[in-house]
């Protein structure tokens, strides 16, 4: 509990309202809310694994604000009607402000453009998340129609012809230990292929969740050349790395960790600007479908309630970046590229304050994640959406 002050107000009036900035009270650090451009909450459809609800409590226990939502869901949210249905959710459930993407094509399946038209209003940009768009024409069309609606195409970058039953990173683990790897050239591919599709059309573009050094001078160089391209990694990405895996599922995601050099390549992608922002890819599943080991498991891992906490640890603290441009990847990045105000939406936290991962203690109904037991720095203690309190630590 926030024991040295006695009401928000009093913060407010301290000045903690600042936009976009840090400002220290005591022992307190109040940071601009963060915002997650990339999360699967799982409902419509999928509610056993998550819902709006335990989803945003979650997100504001870790600091966030506004979060972007994935559209692998049921229905598919790929027209208005069954877009609706994911925003009347968000409207009686959500603790925070929760952004819907609508899909690129009808049922993700790659096939046949998604009514964009008619989803632009509502939805924050277009995604077919969770599956790539194959054939080049359909994400030239795409792009086309995006653009003419001024939304971004925000892209999961990944060739299924390259896949070939892989389930982890194409490195020394799998080779090791007899496993299937997914190779880089399936994410750097796609990324490559639609660079050169957004020269051709001018559309704004964005990658998903980066975690290959070849991506990372792609992107860095068709900035140079002036393709309007952001993109995101994640903090597992920044962390860990092939040599770091179990035989748990809780260290299956889609892409893979990668190599050392692999991570390296993101860090210096964050430090030099190329990468934009850091986004969770926060994916919940059931106990049940990560108890399958590496090979059987789902992909994905919860991260949106540790998220600041790890990369404040591995990153701030190490001195590998500054709290000023974590703040900048987490918050000021993703607001300033997707058109989302950040309103007088905050978090404080002790930064100080020592704890160890615990997957007992999240408030998302997924627990997977492959930090259990790791010993963190920062504690949030309260978070502010839209100025109503929708955290408090122990309350």
């Amino acid at each position: 509990m926030i024991n040295n002050f006695d009401t928000i107000d009093t913060l407010i009036h301290a000045g903690c309202e600042n936009h976009m900035q840090i400002t220290q009270l005591g022992g307190f650090v109040f940071l601009p809310g963060f915002c997650d451009v990339h999360v699967h909450f799982r409902e419509p459809g999928f509610s056993y694994k998550e819902t709006i609800e335990t989803g945003s409590k979650a997100a504001a226990r870790g600091g966030y604000t506004d979060v972007f939502t994935m559209p692998n869901l049921n229905p598919v949210p790929d027209s208005a009607e069954h877009l609706n249905e994911q925003l009347m959710l968000i409207k009686n459930k959500a603790v925070i402000s929760v952004h819907p993407y609508g899909a690129i094509t009808v049922g993700q399946k790659g096939e046949e453009l998604a009514d964009l038209d008619a989803m632009a209003a509502d939805a924050v940009a277009f995604s077919d998340d969770g599956r790539g768009v194959q054939s080049a024409e359909m994400m030239k069309e795409a792009m086309l129609k995006a653009k003419a609606l001024g939304k971004i195409i925000v892209a999961h970058c990944e060739d299924n012809s390259l896949l070939r039953g892989g389930y982890i990173h194409d490195g020394e683990y799998a080779k090791a230990h007899g496993h299937k790897g997914i190779c880089s050239e399936s994410e750097w591919g796609p990324i490559k292929r639609d660079i050169e599709l957004a020269k051709e059309t001018g559309a704004s573009y964005h990658v998903c969740h980066i975690s290959c050094k070849e991506s990372v001078e792609l992107i860095r160089q068709a900035k140079e050349d002036g393709v309007d391209i952001t993109c995101e990694t994640a903090p597992h990405y920044l962390i860990l790395t092939d040599n770091d895996l179990q035989e748990e599922g809780r260290f299956k995601m889609n892409p893979p960790l990668r190599s050392k050099e692999d991570r390296q390549a993101l860090i210096e992608g964050i430090c030099d600007g190329t990468i934009d922002m850091i986004a969770t890819d926060h994916a919940p599943h059931s106990a049940e479908e990560k108890s399958r080991g590496l090979s059987g498991s789902a992909f994905g891992i919860v991260g949106i309630e540790t998220a600041f906490q790890l990369l404040y640890t591995y990153l701030v603290k190490k001195n590998v970046i500054t709290l000023e441009k974590l703040v900048e990847l987490l918050t000021v990045n993703p607001r300033k590229r997707f058109g989302v105000e950040l309103g007088k939406s905050y978090s404080i936290w002790k930064l100080d304050e020592e704890s160890v991962i615990d997957e007992k203690d999240f408030l998302s109904m997924g627990k997977a994640t492959p930090f259990t037991g790791e010993k963190v720095f920062g504690r949030c203690y309260l978070t502010v959406c839209n100025g109503r309190t929708v955290y408090t630590y122990g309350g």
